[in-house]
């Protein structure tokens, strides 16, 4: 089974559990309405304001990863080797690409993980120092719940599929949308998972151990179809 394959079943039971958790909260008691909508829209506000709030690199990367998954929708055979045939399509047109696989331990109140995304280190031209960009794939859905309110699931599809953005900017979006996530569970009467608090997401990207990597020996059959396609898979590598 693949790494991704295995993200995803690791998701499904996680969101079952969630769903048959249907022990009220025993914190502190519930907030008046207007309060918890004024909260919201706050956290609404402050999340459209972070991702509007886009850099000429971001929008570089973001517009190369969309142009490579509309030339992927001709071809065939990638499958789970998606984010390393992105690496190496970056790679050849310059970019300082890596897939980065992070692990963390379990603790008191996290449990252990791995994850995997993509980073890009873009040259700032005023400083000449890197900017380090993340690109996740499936981003939005790392936030779903199970059960969410009508306020959270408007929240969630404010998100973009596809994240491109600084360790600062990804570090906020994921404050604020777990906080928005505690709400969301405390109104349904339902325990916050530890794979929902800040923390735990926290370590998905942002994670000590970091393992990149940046070159692959792909196979190209696999990577693009059958023999008769991998000249066009070659191509592809070269826009």
């Amino acid at each position: 089974m693949g790494s991704f394959e295995e993200e995803r079943l690791v998701q499904m039971v996680r969101d079952y559990i969630e769903s048959e958790s249907t022990t009220p909260f025993s914190g502190t008691p519930s907030k008046p309405y207007y309060q918890v909508h004024q909260e919201t829209t706050s956290l609404a506000f402050s999340l459209q304001e972070l991702l509007q709030n886009v850099t000429a690199g971001e929008t570089e990367i973001l517009e190369k990863t969309i142009w490579y998954l509309k030339v992927l929708e001709d071809n065939i055979g990638v499958g789970n080797n998606l984010k390393e045939w992105l690496v190496l399509n970056l790679k050849q047109d310059g970019y300082e690409a890596s897939l980065c696989q992070t692990s963390w331990v379990s603790t008191f109140v996290r449990p252990s993980g791995g994850y995997e995304y993509i980073d890009v280190l873009m040259k700032d031209d005023s400083s000449g120092k890197p900017t380090r960009l993340i690109v996740d794939m499936d981003f939005r859905s790392q936030f779903e719940l199970a059960r969410p309110t009508t306020t959270y699931s408007s929240l969630l599809n404010s998100l973009p599929s596809i994240f491109v953005g600084t360790e600062e900017k990804l570090n906020q979006t994921i404050s604020l949308l777990c906080s928005a996530a505690k709400q969301s569970l405390k109104e349904k009467g339902l325990h916050i998972p530890p794979w929902r608090r800040v923390n735990y997401m926290q370590s998905k990207w942002l994670s000590e151990n970091c393992k990149k990597v940046s070159s692959f020996s792909p196979n190209w059959d696999n990577f693009c179809g059958s023999p008769k396609s991998s000249n066009r898979g070659h191509s592809i590598l070269k826009p």
